[in-house]
């Protein structure tokens, strides 16, 4: 038994270890307590090992099971009341067990990286940008020749000659900015909260009309209780207007409205259209933001100050003090999905949540992945359709190229190429998509065969002739471009292949009287990089858009009324079984770009195989009955979702250690395998070796998710006890969205 009046604290600490520790509670730091009792969800500083860390109570416990003069006693204790509101806590807890992670490592995954160093969870002065006396008294013409940064003054007047450095990243580059304090007409200064707005200036602009459509989805939504709706509309049809009303309602009763998105580049554009619309405190969460400023909203949004929050995946585990709804944009986006460390599903977890809050959330997207419409088939989710572009819009018109029958120049028909010249001289903009950055996918020799492989992955090395560089896309290998075959010592080596560099230049050469503008991960490198091309873009002036993915989620281009799809082949051919679902919807979403203002929109897609009969569905029938029929193969198939899917991970720079490894996860499931569960491997992974270590998997199939998680706790003690795992990675992905 416990001597008398012994604490002791359950501690978890950022370790790979799967387990918590028992500390002990010195008398002298119950006062720095608020009520004398530690609470979960406190951070405490401990000896850890010969180490010192920061950790999370999990519990309080009178005595342990070890004996207590071996319990260490806690250095300090951090906060004097939890850091996290309990509930929010508890679906820590709840997605670190789910997801199969290490809970110390999961628990400081969900923290700012200040409050994971044990700093104080204390606001930090809000920074703001002023005008100088010298800017006050600025005459117009002074900078006539810099119509950006007399726009940043204008801005900056127009409130009160004081704003939030967040609104001003959010629509000018820091550049200007920089450019302006040089020339002492603004300067930075510090200031402590702004107060939130009155509730009769929710709006700065009035609600748009919903048609009939819009209307009927939006009185189906209830924000008093808990509801999960699947808000499946056609790009252009108008979702982010429901949103915005939705997110008044919340507002109205006084709640906070949480909104994610898959990509940072998202960011702009959306956080503009909801400043625009909102007079109330925001704030925004996202990995490209400085420690301090990811601190702040964090706490912004736990007092309750900002009454919006637009974040990506990691802010779902952001605390609030009222929150009202959920709204996840693009839900079928596989960014939800973290795919290293803690590998928890943000669209997962935001029905998990709102489920536990008794909130509704809104799953939105033109092309829901399966498992969302698996979940309306079965009346979990409450399933809402816009199937009309709003203001009349019509949907745009498809046209197959087959690259078989036609002549192509840079991987680019003659047909495509005189539709691009009259969509420019009609004074319309042209979106080129092709989902291969870089100048060519692949340096060859003309004369041996050689290739530029990386050494570290099974992967070619990308020719980028812009940087002088061959990079691995995988493992971001690089090195100076040759001219030389290392094998023959010829000098005919050949960038084969096409990648956005590429079709930049070709482009640019062919219709060198409009711009052209390539918009991919190499060119929105630089700060403010995106937000620039999205001023082109809005300008309506004409000009061509050449990108990858990053151009197909969600933005709204008025006057983009051509998009070309170089190629649609290469979904055709993963041996991934969720790659016919996503090229269905990447296609779809990058030809939704296409006529979504008042001119009519062609989409033109070219292929080496127009027949193949997933893309002859998609274009006449629609990715709805491409998905249905999808799920229809998958229950046949007895795959997600009408399966539970875990796997198991091993990589090791020796290949024979990874398998060994999974052999040994293999044997110990098979000792708890019942009639549910089924297993597959080991097995290489799609990409066997990347940054030079040898990756496997053991799949694991289950008709019932209890029976998975059971399996996966009883084989991961075992798992992690095992003498070799100082020599390999491993871990458990539970859902994975990649093999």
């Amino acid at each position: 038994m416990p001597q008398n009046g012994l604490i002791t604290v359950r501690i978890a600490v950022p370790s790979p270890l799967r387990r918590t520790f028992d500390y002990k509670l010195p008398e002298h730091l119950r006062s720095k307590i608020d009520d004398q009792k530690p609470l979960p969800g406190m951070r405490v500083k401990v000896e850890f090992g010969r180490r010192s860390l920061i950790g999370l109570i999990v519990a309080t416990n009178q005595g342990s099971e070890i004996a207590p003069e071996k319990l260490k006693d806690i250095i300090d204790i951090i906060d004097s009341s939890p850091i996290v509101p309990s509930a929010l806590f508890e679906l820590f807890i709840w997605a670190a067990n789910y997801y199969q992670h290490p809970l110390g490592e999961a628990l400081f995954t969900t923290l700012p990286s200040l409050l994971r160093k044990g700093e104080p969870a204390i606001p930090a002065c809000i920074p703001h940008w002023k005008l100088t006396e010298l800017g006050s008294n600025l005459e117009a013409k002074v900078l006539k020749r810099a119509p950006k940064q007399q726009a940043l003054i204008d801005f900056i007047q127009q409130h009160s000659d004081c704003v939030a450095e967040s609104e001003i990243t959010a629509l000018f580059s820091s550049t200007i900015r920089n450019q302006l304090k040089e020339k002492g007409l603004i300067e930075p200064v510090l200031i402590e909260k702004t107060p939130p707005a009155a509730s009769d200036e929710i709006l700065k602009q009035p609600s748009l009309q919903l048609d009939n459509q819009q209307q009927v989805a939006m009185n189906a939504i209830d924000l008093h209780s808990f509801n999960s709706y699947l808000l499946e509309g056609v790009t252009g049809s108008g979702k982010t207007e429901i949103y915005l009303q939705a997110i008044e309602q919340a507002l109205r009763y006084e709640r906070q409205a949480l909104i994610l998105i898959p990509e940072i580049s998202l960011t702009p554009q959306t956080e503009k259209r909801f400043r625009n619309r909102f007079n109330v405190p925001m704030v925004t969460i996202h990995s490209g933001m400085t420690d301090n400023q990811r601190l702040n909203a964090w706490l912004q949004a736990k007092s309750g100050q900002a009454k919006i929050i637009l974040g990506t995946r990691s802010a779902i585990f952001t605390p609030f003090k009222a929150l009202g709804l959920i709204i996840l944009d693009e839900e079928h986006d596989p960014s939800y999905k973290q795919q290293d460390g803690f590998r928890y599903s943000a669209r997962d977890l935001a029905v998990i949540r709102a489920q536990r809050e008794n909130i509704p959330v809104i799953l939105g997207s033109a092309t829901p992945s399966l498992e969302s419409l698996n979940n309306s088939n079965k009346g979990r989710y409450q399933h809402l359709t816009l199937d009309k572009r709003v203001n009349s819009a019509t949907t745009p018109d498809w046209k197959l190229v087959d690259l078989k029958t036609e002549s192509i120049q840079c991987g680019i028909a003659d047909s495509t190429l005189t539709a691009i010249k009259k969509t420019l001289e009609a004074q319309q903009q042209v979106l080129v998509f092709l989902n291969r950055r870089g100048f060519a996918p692949t340096l060859l020799c003309h004369q041996c065969g050689w290739t530029a492989q990386c050494l570290s992955c099974d992967s070619k090395l990308t020719v980028h002739r812009a940087r002088g560089r061959l990079i691995c896309h995988h493992c971001d290998y690089q090195q100076r471009q040759i001219h030389q075959c290392p094998s023959c010592k010829s000098s005919d080596l050949i960038a084969a292949g096409e990648g956005t560099e590429r079709s930049e230049d070709f482009l640019q050469q062919r219709f060198s009287d409009y711009p052209v503008i390539r918009v991919d991960r190499d060119s929105t490198r630089k700060k403010g990089a995106l937000e620039a091309f999205f001023a082109t873009a809005d300008s309506g002036k004409a000009c061509i858009l050449v990108g990858t993915q990053i151009l197909a989620k969600g933005h709204h281009f008025e006057n983009v009324t051509l998009v070309v799809i170089l190629d649609a082949d290469s979904g055709l051919m993963s041996p991934d079984f969720r790659s016919h679902e996503r090229m269905g919807q990447l296609l779809t979403q990058v030809a939704g770009r296409s006529g979504r203002g008042k001119l009519s929109g062609q989409v033109i897609v070219q292929t080496h195989q127009p027949e193949h009969p997933v893309l002859d569905q998609l274009f006449n029938e629609g990715y709805r009955q491409l998905a249905q029929k999808l799920l229809n193969h998958r229950q046949l198939s007895l795959l997600p979702p009408f399966r539970a899917l875990a796997v198991i991970r091993a990589e090791s720079a020796n290949p024979q250690l990874a398998i060994e490894f999974l052999s040994l996860a293999r044997r110990l499931s098979e000792q708890h395998t019942t009639s549910e569960l089924a297993l597959l491997g080991p097995l290489p992974a799609l990409m066997e070796k990347r940054s030079g270590r040898y990756r496997f998997i053991l799949q694991i199939t289950s008709t019932s998710r209890g029976s998975l998680q059971t399996l996966l706790t009883q084989v991961a003690s075992p798992l992690e006890k095992n003498t070799k795992t100082n020599k390999i990675r491993w871990s458990i992905d539970v859902d994975p969205q990649e093999l």
